[in-house]
């Protein structure tokens, strides 16, 4: 089955986050193709936890554990003051974003805690710990161009051969969006490592099939 659950998808309507359902869906695709190799399904940037409603969905089908990174303390873009801030997920005692507590109550709203091991954590710092091959990367984390390739450069090595790389918010006009994930997914294109996948507005998907990154 290749549509997620329809208590999932109905979980991922309803959670906090920015992820528009045409890529939700398209996410989840990739997320059950790259299961079906057997190795855990990774994301970089939970937020409160809507995309990963799909991948916990994926991985379940599969009988793998979907792992999500993040430090919860909000990107660039989500501190107070910019486009994307959200008071409500400010811990008033410590004044600072904090959207673990929120996160929690979505994959528990959802069903899918047991089938989530979240690394919370800047994610270079968690890259250099992990040791196994990933079936998925999913970057979707800070949007500078320094988060944006220490995820890249942190993660991608450990993406297993035939394994899925998954890029958000990838916007080849500057008009349109930021520039860090789109040079990141060009970079990856350039690489030599990966053959690119159908796209999905600003979702790309693309296949390792070689070495280098």
């Amino acid at each position: 089955m290749t549509a997620p659950a329809p208590d999932s998808l109905a979980a991922f309507e309803k959670a906090k986050g920015f992820m528009p359902v045409h890529e939700g869906l398209a996410f989840h695709r990739a997320a059950v193709e790259a299961a079906a190799l057997g190795l855990p399904l990774l994301e970089v940037g939970t937020y409160c936890g809507r995309s990963t409603i799909l991948l916990a969905d994926a991985a379940r089908g599969a009988g793998v554990t979907a792992l999500t990174v993040d430090h919860h303390r909000g990107s660039e873009e989500q501190q107070p003051g910019w486009e994307y801030h959200d008071p409500s997920v400010v811990d008033p005692e410590v004044g600072l974003m904090d959207t673990l507590p929120t996160f929690r109550r979505t994959l528990h709203a959802a069903g899918l805690e047991e089938h989530v091991v979240a690394l919370v954590g800047r994610s270079p710092q968690v890259a250099r710990v992990w040791g196994g091959p990933l079936g998925l990367v999913f970057i979707d984390g800070g949007h500078t161009d320094e988060h944006a390739t220490a995820d890249y450069e942190g993660w991608v090595p450990h993406l297993a051969q035939g394994g899925l790389l998954v890029i958000h918010d990838v916007f080849p006009d500057p008009a349109d969006g930021g520039q860090a994930p789109y040079r990141i997914y060009r970079r990856a294109v350039e690489s030599g490592a990966f053959t690119e996948l159908v796209p999905t507005d600003s979702l790309r998907v693309l296949r390792r099939t070689g070495p280098g990154i």
